[in-house]
């Protein structure tokens, strides 16, 4: 008998994603990438002609592609071919409005991080998700690689020993000057408070960090000190963020995320270092994992080789990136939708790490300002 999912991808349109979108057009190419979950609808922007113009750049029929999410759901719930997941690709003020309504009509969910804007944002879409039915996932895309997942596993084997020490760095520098006062519209949302949220740097890829070292590590943050700032003349919301984090067990932490390091470009990199070895991977080799033994050995693990269901798709030594971690993370989702529910909160971040980010992006920008020295981070929603 023929698998289901090869004759039956799930349905999906998307809200967001527009012609000057950076991430609408990756979510697209990442879900489709294994043809488990095809693109039929969108809603690209709330103007009309540029939303025609996206959509018929897809692909899609033409009385499939609105200028108005809501009338796209409308639509969508009342076709034998509908959409059945949503894909929310928008700026973070609209992920709450969007993802309630898309789950109030009976839609999956695959949000862009963070959740929401708010943490009480966050609380009231984790309320809405009870009971409803809903697979809802949020694509934490670093936890989609290869390797990451690889990490992971050898920390919950115990390969490494007991984690004493986590430090992730995020570095970019393409807000290290005034560009959202230059046209730039990604630079603008993201440093607007309206749209963006109560947090900058600390919501746009510091939440990528945080999540990151709690995946791979297995560990909560308990406490963390906070240092953020707004460092570029006429900004309200931090692009500069340092924080010292303490984890339950007894493991320290580092987290840097940055948007103002001049020259750099996407230097995401994870250390965790056991009681029996270190594991070192950086996302410019995303392919590689470093393990570094007490005893001075070093081993290079690549993906393609060792154990399978890690998502590699290519033999040892061909590289793969960005888009095939989104596509681990879509093809998850479509297990989900399908049946394997297991998945969202293992392999697949859901809203209990939605609600957790906001905590910590909360707790984070409010202790920072205070000056508040050792914060406890709280549990509940992890």
């Amino acid at each position: 008998m023929a698998d289901d999912r090869a004759i039956a991808p799930v349905r999906m349109a998307m809200v967001g994603g527009g012609p000057d979108s950076f991430i609408g057009p990756v979510h697209r190419m990442g879900a489709e990438l294994d043809r488990r979950i095809r693109l039929v609808a969108g809603a690209f922007s709330s103007d009309a002609a540029r939303s025609r113009s996206t959509g018929l750049g897809y692909g899609l029929d033409e009385d499939r592609i609105y200028s108005d999410w809501r009338a796209m759901l409308a639509a969508e719930r009342t076709r034998p071919d509908g959409a059945e997941l949503v894909a929310i690709v928008t700026p973070n003020h609209l992920h709450l409005p969007v993802a309630l309504a898309a789950i109030a009509a009976g839609f999956h969910v695959a949000s862009d991080k963070p959740a929401t804007a708010t943490l009480a944002e966050a609380l009231e879409l984790q309320r809405a998700l009870e009971g409803s039915g809903s697979v809802y996932a949020l694509t934490y895309t670093y936890s989609g690689y290869p390797m990451v997942r690889r990490a992971r596993a050898m920390v919950a084997s115990g390969a490494i020993g007991t984690v004493r020490k986590v430090v992730v760095q995020y570095p970019q520098g393409w807000l290290a000057t005034p560009i959202e006062q230059q046209g730039d519209k990604q630079a603008a949302w993201r440093t607007d408070p309206q749209r963006a949220g109560v947090g900058g740097c600390i919501g746009d890829i510091g939440v990528h960090a945080f999540h990151l070292a709690e995946f791979v590590s297995g560990l909560h943050v308990d406490q963390f000190v906070a240092d953020l700032a707004a460092t570029v003349p006429g900004r309200t919301l931090d692009d500069d963020c340092n924080l010292l984090l303490r984890f339950g067990g007894g493991a320290r932490g580092v987290l840097i995320a940055s948007q103002i390091s001049t020259g750099e470009g996407n230097d995401l990199s994870l250390h965790i270092y056991g009681s029996k070895a270190g594991l070192i991977w950086h996302h410019d080799e995303a392919s590689r994992l470093t393990v570094r033994h007490a005893d001075g050995r070093m081993e290079v693990l690549q993906a393609g080789a060792g154990p399978q269901g890690m998502g590699a798709r290519l033999p040892a030594g061909h590289p793969e990136g960005f888009i095939e971690a989104f596509g681990n993370i879509y093809c998850d989702v479509a297990d989900a939708i399908r049946g394997q529910r297991e998945l969202i909160d293992d392999r697949v971040p859901g809203i209990k790490a939605g609600v957790r980010s906001m905590r910590f992006v909360e707790q984070a920008v409010m202790a920072s300002a205070q000056g508040a020295g050792w914060v406890a981070l709280e549990r509940d929603g992890a």
